[in-house]
């Protein structure tokens, strides 16, 4: 597996840090605003069309082309 990899790609259950934030601008600080920075803990509880990861204790919910656009990486340290 790439050191940096898709969101959706994370296996389910494992938890990982976010590495990267792509897209537009106004998508990147929606993205934002939910919690989602670099270098926060995230674990990924369902992957596909409706991808659910859990970030600081809350569920967050992502259609399929925003979790793309979310990066991370293996393990608990960026």
């Amino acid at each position: 597996m790439p050191e940096t990899f898709p969101l959706q790609m994370l296996p389910i259950g494992q938890r990982g840090r976010v590495d990267q934030l792509v897209g537009r601008p106004e998508e990147i600080h929606r993205l934002q605003e939910m919690g989602l920075q670099v270098g926060k803990a995230i674990e990924l509880l369902q992957s596909g069309q409706t991808c659910i990861v859990k970030l600081d204790g809350t569920r967050l919910a992502f259609r399929d082309h925003e979790g793309c656009r979310v990066f991370v990486r293996l393990g608990e340290s960026a």
